[in-house]
């Protein structure tokens, strides 16, 4: 097994259900908090349980560079790496690459670029981000793709999309000739469990084992820019070469957000309906609500947490600039309808005066808020699906 997408309820392109991976089950549509360093920022991963995650998303590009594959590969692949026992996605690198602009090379073979850490050299092709990826351990991987900037001219966008479907290939060919190479590993070795002791260096809860037969899901990836004709090619001919799983790439790239959902929902209509929709990098709490009505089933998105470094928290009642004075003396809970431990404790006041204090708490507290409100934003729109309701305007947290 590798993973299945059991569907539960439908309502028109809506569906709800759970994604069965190797590494525990996870509800749908799903919300995946990114842990870009094998670390959700200011969160650890026992309130990261509690807020109720089933599945984290960490990078690829930055794995590679710090610490590097093999330390984590000997550590046992990053579920055991970070202590984390749920499931684990990672991205290819591909955006990340992208992003480096002008350190970075594209070829046929794959995309020489420097770090930006230290300037180091480095390369990756379909075959390195397959071996890479491997090593990590996730239960769900990402097939190398190119990111097509924005705007791109129609020539440019099609040789883009034809570069990733031929990577997709080479992705599918190395990941089926090595993928039982994945670092999974009983938690406890038997002469440990025998005297009853906790190997240290494997510090996942004890029974978290390897399933027999399990192996990690290769995801295809559809590009195409914002042509919807480019799109559907990208989509049939990704589905040729087949994948259990398919996401929607390359957007978020400065486009505008009209643009983005109509390519979404073009996009939607070319994938297969019994296989797990991946729309990478989008969005707001109101996106994702759309965006899960709309069919797809995983998103993930820096925003909550990277929001909330900055002071900017969602709320029932619309964005909160924690920063600003009018909240210097504000008793008020951050969010009244918000069960989370911060609205539940803590006042707009003390959020204010941590973030104007620079005080790491705030990073942690916002963290905490922004990651709650998506995750209940995601269980509200699951619950009105299942009801055969669509969500009112607003009424999708909590």
């Amino acid at each position: 097994m590798s993973i299945r997408l059991q569907i539960e309820a439908t309502r028109g392109a809506a569906r709800v259900g759970k994604l069965i991976t190797p590494h525990g089950e996870v509800e749908t549509p799903v919300f995946m908090p990114v842990g870009t360093l094998a670390s959700v920022k200011g969160v650890s991963q026992d309130v990261l349980e509690e807020l109720g995650v089933e599945i984290l998303l960490s990078n690829t590009y930055h794995l590679f560079l710090r610490p590097g594959i093999e330390t984590v590969r000997r550590m046992g692949g990053l579920h055991r790496f970070m202590s984390w026992d749920r499931a684990i996605l990672t991205d290819s690198g591909g955006f990340q690459v992208f992003s480096l602009t002008d350190l970075r090379k594209v070829s046929e073979e794959g995309v020489a670029f420097r770090s930006h850490l230290d300037g180091s050299s480095h390369f990756l092709s379909p075959e390195k981000a397959m071996e890479v990826q491997i090593g990590l351990g996730a239960d769900i991987i990402m097939a190398f793709d190119e990111c097509t900037e924005y705007p791109a001219e129609t020539a440019r966008a099609r040789a883009s999309m034809e570069l990733t479907v031929r990577w997709a290939s080479r992705c599918k060919n190395y990941f089926e000739e090595h993928k039982d190479e994945v670092p999974w590993a009983p938690t406890e070795s038997p002469e440990l469990r025998s005297a009853g002791r906790t190997n240290a260096s494997a510090p996942m809860r004890a029974g978290q084992m390897r399933p027999t037969g399990a192996t990690q899901a290769l995801f295809g990836i559809v590009q195409g820019g914002m042509d919807p004709e480019l799109r559907r090619e990208s989509a049939e001919r990704t589905i040729d070469i087949g994948f259990p799983g398919y996401a929607i790439g390359g957007l978020s790239v400065g486009e505008p957000r009209e643009r983005t959902r109509d390519i979404v929902l073009s996009t939607l209509e070319h994938l297969p309906s019994d296989k797990p929709r991946y729309l990478m990098g989008v969005g707001t709490p109101e996106e994702i609500a759309q965006y899960a009505q709309s069919g797809v089933d995983m998103m993930d998105c820096v925003l909550p947490t990277r929001a909330a470094r900055h002071g900017l928290l969602f709320t029932s009642e619309g964005k909160v600039s924690i920063k600003q004075a009018r909240y210097a003396e504000d008793e008020s809970a951050l969010d009244p309808a918000c069960e989370c431990r911060v609205c539940l404790r803590y006042s707009r006041a003390y959020l204010r005066h941590l973030y104007a204090s620079n005080e790491l708490l705030a990073q942690v507290l916002n963290t905490v808020h922004n990651l709650h409100f998506y995750l209940a934003t995601m269980r509200t729109v699951r619950a009105w699906i299942r009801a055969g309701h669509t969500p009112a305007a607003g009424a999708a947290q909590m």
